[in-house]
């Protein structure tokens, strides 16, 4: 019987290969559409930092909205997570919402204003 050995750089390239990046997280959340304006919600600026503790598979998203009243806020509290875990390696996820600084429109991102029509 012939056994095929792992050298640790194939291990190490798998493991990256599985690592929870930033990028797989924004991706997972720009699936998430404000229902009143019809933008992902990093696009729209809302999201503000992630933390990634790679060993537990926690993420946690800093994030606002766009007005402390917001009556979509529990919609994001269940679509967030529900997202985000679709990414390999999240276990959980937690959501640090955060008023300072506060949402403005200058945070949509500039292809989105360009969607828009609000820059050229």
């Amino acid at each position: 019987m012939h056994h095929k050995s792992t050298s640790f750089s194939e291990a190490s390239q798998n493991s990256e290969l599985n690592k929870i990046s930033e990028e797989k997280i924004y991706s997972a959340l720009q699936t998430v559409i404000d229902p009143e304006l019809h933008i992902n919600i990093v696009d729209l600026g809302l999201i503000y930092g992630l933390d990634i503790k790679q060993e537990k598979g926690v993420v946690t998203i800093t994030m606002t909205l766009t007005t402390p009243g917001c009556p979509l806020s529990y919609v994001f509290q269940d679509w967030i997570p529900e997202a985000v875990k679709k990414v390999d390696g999240v276990v959980d996820v937690a959501i640090d919402l955060v008023w300072d600084p506060p949402w403005d429109p200058d945070k949509i991102s500039d292809e989105q204003k360009e969607e828009m029509g609000i820059i050229k």
